[in-house]
C-alpha cells in the first residue's frame, strides 16, 4: 500500500508539475501576443460601425463578396471580444488571455460537473488535469490568437455550461441559449440538443413523450437554439444574399493562413468537403502518432513537427476508459451525437491544420466523452488513470517546447 501510494504521489507530482509549466507557457504567450493576428477584432470593429463587412482580414479565412471583405466565421466570438477591442482598438491583442479566461471557466464547470455526477474526489483531479493539459483543449487556448483556435476556446466553454446545467439541475432555457451560443461560434455545436434532452430527464422518464412537461422541456431547450440558428440564416443574407452561404466559395488569398500549399492542392483538386480526404482524416484522428520530421545527411537535426496533429488516442490515451461507460440513455444518445459531428469532419478539406499534439476538431464532441469518463472512471482505475494522462501532459508539454525553439512546420 504505501508503495502503491509513493507511486502515485510520483506520479502527481509531475503530473502538476508538467501543467504548472504548460500553465506558465500559456501566460507567457498571453503577454507576447502580437496584435493584429485574429479578424475577429475586425469583426468586433465592424459590429462597433454598424457594418458586417470588415477593412481588412488578417488570415486567409475571409471571403471578398461584392467588393467587400467578410470574416466567415459565426459572430459570437467578436461580441466577446467587441468591449475590448471598443477600449484598445483594432490591433487589441489580448485574445490568448480571452482564451485563458474561457480555459479556467471550462476547467471549473467540469469540476462542477464531476461533482454533481459523484465522481470521485481523486478521480476528478486527474480528469480535469487530462481536460486541461492533455487534450486539444490547451492548444487552442494558447494559439488563441488565430480565428479558428479562439472560436473553439469559446465554443468549448459554451457546452460545457450547457451541459453543467443539466447535470446540475439548472435551467434548460439557459443551457438552450449556452448551445445557440456555441453553435454561433462552432456550427455542429447545435446537435447536442438530442444529448441535452436525455441529460434532463429523470432515469424513468420515457425518451419520446407527448405529454405537456416533455412538451414545454423540449421547448425550454429548443427555442434558444432555433432563435441563435435563425440569427445566423439572418446573418448569411445579410452577407450574401443567401441563409446558407457561408462564404468559403468566396475565399480569398492565395495563400490560406496557417495552411499553406496542402490546403490550396486539396481545395483546388478536390474542393471543400470529398471521400478523398477520408482515409487521412481518419487516421490522423484515431491512430497517427507523434511525428517529429529529421533533415541533414545523417538525419540527425530535427527540421518541424507534423503540422497535421498527433491522434486523439495517441495523445490523450485516457479517453479510451470511456469505452467502460454504462450504456446509459444518454451515453447511448451521446455517442450518435458524436458520430453525427466527428462522421462529416472525416470527409472534411482540414482535419485542423495546422496543429501538431492534437486533433483540434474533437473538441467539438470531446464534451461528451468526459462525461462519458465521468461514469466510467472509479477509484480502481486510479493508476491507469494517472499514468496515461501524466504520459499525456508530458507528451504535451515536450510538443509546446518544441514550437518554443521554432520547429512548427
Amino acid at each position: 500500500m504505501l508503495s502503491r501510494i509513493n507511486a502515485m504521489g510520483v506520479l502527481f507530482a509531475i503530473a502538476a508539475l508538467m501543467a504548472l509549466a504548460l500553465a506558465g507557457g500559456l501566460a507567457l504567450y498571453a503577454i507576447i501576443e502580437d496584435p493584429g493576428s485574429n479578424s475577429y477584432a475586425l469583426l468586433a470593429e465592424a459590429f462597433l460601425n454598424g457594418r458586417l463587412d470588415t477593412t481588412n482580414c488578417f488570415d486567409g479565412d475571409c471571403a471578398r463578396f461584392e467588393d467587400k471583405i467578410f470574416v466567415m466565421f459565426p459572430p459570437v466570438p467578436a461580441i466577446i471580444a467587441l468591449p475590448f477591442v471598443a477600449l484598445f482598438g483594432v490591433n487589441f491583442s489580448g485574445f490568448v488571455f480571452l482564451s485563458a479566461i474561457a480555459f479556467a471557466l471550462s476547467v471549473w464547470l467540469w469540476w462542477q460537473i464531476f461533482e454533481g455526477l459523484k465522481v470521485d474526489r481523486d478521480v476528478a483531479i486527474w480528469l480535469l488535469l487530462g481536460l486541461a493539459f492533455a487534450t486539444p483543449l490547451y492548444f487552442v487556448t494558447i494559439r488563441g490568437d488565430g480565428i479558428w483556435f479562439f472560436a473553439q476556446a469559446i465554443g468549448f466553454a459554451f457546452t460545457s455550461l450547457a451541459i453543467h446545467q443539466m447535470v446540475r439541475g439548472g435551467s434548460l432555457i439557459l443551457a438552450g441559449a449556452c448551445i445557440g451560443a456555441a453553435f454561433l461560434c462552432r456550427q455542429m455545436a447545435v446537435f447536442y440538443l438530442p444529448f441535452l434532452f436525455a441529460l434532463s430527464l429523470d432515469r424513468f422518464e420515457p425518451l419520446i413523450s407527448f405529454s405537456r412537461s416533455h412538451i414545454v422541456r423540449v421547448l425550454k431547450l429548443g427555442l434558444p437554439a432555433g432563435v441563435a440558428v435563425l440569427i445566423y440564416l439572418a446573418y448569411n443574407y445579410l452577407r450574401f444574399g443567401d441563409p446558407m452561404q457561408t462564404g468559403y466559395p468566396y475565399m480569398i488569398g492565395a495563400d490560406i493562413a496557417e495552411g499553406g500549399s496542402m490546403i490550396n492542392t486539396r481545395l483546388a483538386e478536390h474542393g471543400l468537403w470529398s471521400s478523398a480526404y477520408v482515409l487521412f482524416n481518419a487516421l490522423y484522428l484515431f491512430v497517427q502518432g507523434f511525428h517529429m520530421d529529421f533533415g541533414g545527411n545523417a538525419m540527425v537535426d530535427p527540421v518541424g513537427l507534423d503540422p497535421s496533429g498527433t491522434a486523439l488516442l495517441a495523445a490523450s490515451p485516457f479517453v479510451l476508459f470511456a469505452f467502460f461507460a454504462p450504456m446509459r440513455r444518454p451515453v447511448l444518445i451521446g455517442i450518435a451525437t458524436i458520430l453525427v459531428i466527428a462522421v462529416p469532419t472525416l470527409f472534411y478539406h482540414s482535419n485542423g491544420y495546422s496543429q501538431y499534439n492534437v486533433q483540434r476538431y474533437a473538441l467539438d464532441w470531446l464534451p461528451i466523452v468526459f462525461y462519458m469518463l465521468a461514469l466510467a472512471v472509479s477509484e480502481r482505475d486510479m493508476r491507469g488513470l494517472a499514468l496515461l494522462v501524466t504520459f499525456g501532459i508530458g507528451l504535451n508539454l515536450i510538443t509546446m517546447a518544441f514550437l518554443a525553439l521554432g520547429l512548427a512546420a
